[in-house]
């Protein structure tokens, strides 16, 4: 695994410097692993992907040390965190599992506490991850797409607060969806920020769908991010019809630009194997 940061501009390695003994300080990991930069333009904000190995014998839950890291690195940068403990890693490497078996070859290994090792990583079998993509993203994407039309059917009748859960519904599905085509690995959270953050670096249209950097637009989507909860059981969640129509535009929007750029990707998949298959 690589360990040098020279693809990255002074400004990033210098943050990474700062944010690193940061997150050791903060839950003692096994080793951090960087596998996604964005904010390389003015197009995004400056944000690092990570993946943190905990140690065996780790009590805390993972959705615990990464909201941890994840609070302690915000005001320096947004940092999105995944979080497994080193005999998963280890396992996922030598069965070759996409995710992992990328971050073997092209993850960077930014911190390592040296008590137990990485497995090599396994080639990867792209023709079965091919197939296993297709056929995952063709049931996620499914289902966003009856929760989007459920979404619908109740706006019309007026159940804002049902429609808008419906929508909630569907772009959950619709981000695993993507990230089980990309990376044929599925987060276990509800929460559409984080879900919405694991898909920015694999399309600038995902990034800027729901832009966070003007109160309208993040109240729209904090609008969007509570009715998984609020809509259901809290009287005083309020959304309006236009609110509401916005959502839906970009709820649609999202689940086209997923299907796009997902089939795009099992054909940047299918290419790969082909170039593997005659060398």
């Amino acid at each position: 695994m690589k360990t040098d940061l020279d693809h990255l501009s002074p400004f990033h390695r210098r943050q990474l410097q700062i944010l690193i003994p940061v997150i050791v300080k903060a839950v003692r990991p096994e080793k951090i692993i960087l596998y996604g930069v964005y904010g390389m333009d003015a197009s995004l904000p400056t944000g690092y992907d990570l993946l943190v190995v905990t140690p065996r014998g780790e009590r805390r839950y993972d959705h615990e040390i990464q909201d941890i890291i994840e609070n302690k690195c915000r005001i320096r940068a947004t940092v999105t965190v995944l979080v497994h403990d080193i005999d998963h890693v280890n396992l996922r490497l030598s069965e070759g599992q996409y995710f992992f078996s990328l971050l073997g070859h092209e993850g960077v290994l930014l911190y390592d506490a040296g008590n137990v090792p990485l497995a090599p990583a396994t080639a990867p079998d792209l023709i079965g991850i091919r197939l296993t993509a297709q056929k995952d993203f063709d049931r996620w994407s499914h289902q966003a797409r009856v929760f989007f039309d459920s979404a619908v059917f109740n706006q019309q009748k007026k159940e804002y607060r049902l429609a808008v859960f419906l929508l909630h519904q569907a772009a959950e599905q619709i981000y695993q969806a993507i990230l089980l085509a990309f990376m044929g690995y599925k987060p276990c959270t509800h929460n559409l920020d984080k879900l919405r953050r694991y898909t920015h670096r694999f399309s600038i249209e995902l990034a800027l769908l729901f832009p966070r950097d003007a109160a309208g637009e993040d109240r729209l989507f904090k609008l969007l991010l509570a009715s998984y909860v609020d809509a259901r059981y809290k009287e005083d969640y309020q959304i309006t019809e236009h609110e509401l129509q916005e959502l839906i535009q970009r709820i649609e929007r999202l689940l086209s630009i997923a299907w796009r750029i997902c089939h795009n990707r099992f054909i940047s998949l299918e290419k790969m194997a082909a170039i593997l298959k005659r060398e």
